[in-house]
């Protein structure tokens, strides 16, 4: 059964690098086709073996088998290479990682029926919008280079790289695909954790400093999405509150004391 898992997730990531060095006629099937191979990975890597395991290595991968679900999607109506050519070796490496940090065995958990779900969702909610924030970071570097922001334009692979970027609409898209992907996830993970306190972490809810930050970022981004929908808010507006909701969550969520204290509740 381990020989089987090993070679799911090589086939994923192989699937990828392929993906990312083939002709633009065959990427989006040999992507969907990593993609497939990447979620059977993941299952088998969380929850497979009758048992629950979590660690950086899972979500991170998961985090980016969404960013890749969120390129192909983009990809069937506009030309996104450039984004490809970060996300898919990247998505690669993270397709193989499970395999060498498995993360903690967590069944012990599961007595406690809404545990396991508040803390993968709750960790993908974080992965997905720290992904939004790195594209809002790329897509501020191409709004600077679109209006002369940097010298000697053309005259580097990051600038030849930004050139070869979709238009800025297309990258505003695909930002708010992320934003509104992790505003659900936070919402549930927001809505386990107040409404369900007591069989989520075995006590009642209290709210300390991160549960504070975390309802105050949901509501940044939640704003932005209302924002977007009733004003059409884009451009520096929704870069700007993009960052500010990922700092809130930052200071909810700061490194390890994610894991530790926001979603275990120092278990």
């Amino acid at each position: 059964m381990q020989i089987l898992l090993i070679i799911v997730h090589l086939l994923a990531a192989l699937a990828y690098l392929a993906a990312w060095r083939a002709p633009a006629r065959f990427t989006g099937f040999l992507m969907l086709g990593g993609l497939s191979l990447h979620a059977a990975a993941l299952y088998a890597a969380i929850a497979g073996a009758d048992t629950w395991r979590f660690g950086f290595a899972p979500i991170l991968s998961a985090t980016l088998w969404i960013g890749v679900a969120v390129l192909w999607i983009e990809g069937l109506s506009v030309r996104v290479e450039a984004l490809r050519i970060i996300v898919l070796p990247a998505a690669a490496l993270a397709a193989l990682l499970p395999l060498w940090f498995p993360g903690a065995d967590m069944s012990a958990y599961a007595v406690r029926p809404l545990f396991l779900p508040h803390l993968l969702i709750g960790t993908m909610a974080y992965g997905v919008l720290a992904m939004a924030a790195v594209h809002a970071l790329l897509m501020t570097a191409a709004e600077r280079a679109l209006h002369g922001g940097f010298d000697d334009q053309g005259s580097s692979p990051f600038h030849r790289f930004l050139d070869d970027l979709p238009p800025l609409l297309v990258l505003e898209r695909i930002l708010f695909r992320f934003i509104a992907l992790g505003f659900a996830l936070l919402t549930l993970t927001a809505a386990s954790g107040v409404l369900f306190s007591e069989e989520v972490f075995g006590r009642p809810l209290t709210f300390d400093h991160k549960t504070v930050f975390t309802l105050i970022a949901w509501a940044v981004f939640g704003l932005l999405l209302l924002g977007r929908r009733l004003w059409g808010w884009r451009g520096r507006t929704a870069l700007r509150l993009t960052f500010g909701g990922f700092f809130l969550l930052l200071l909810a969520y700061v490194g390890s004391r994610f894991v530790l204290e926001v979603i275990l509740h120092r278990l």
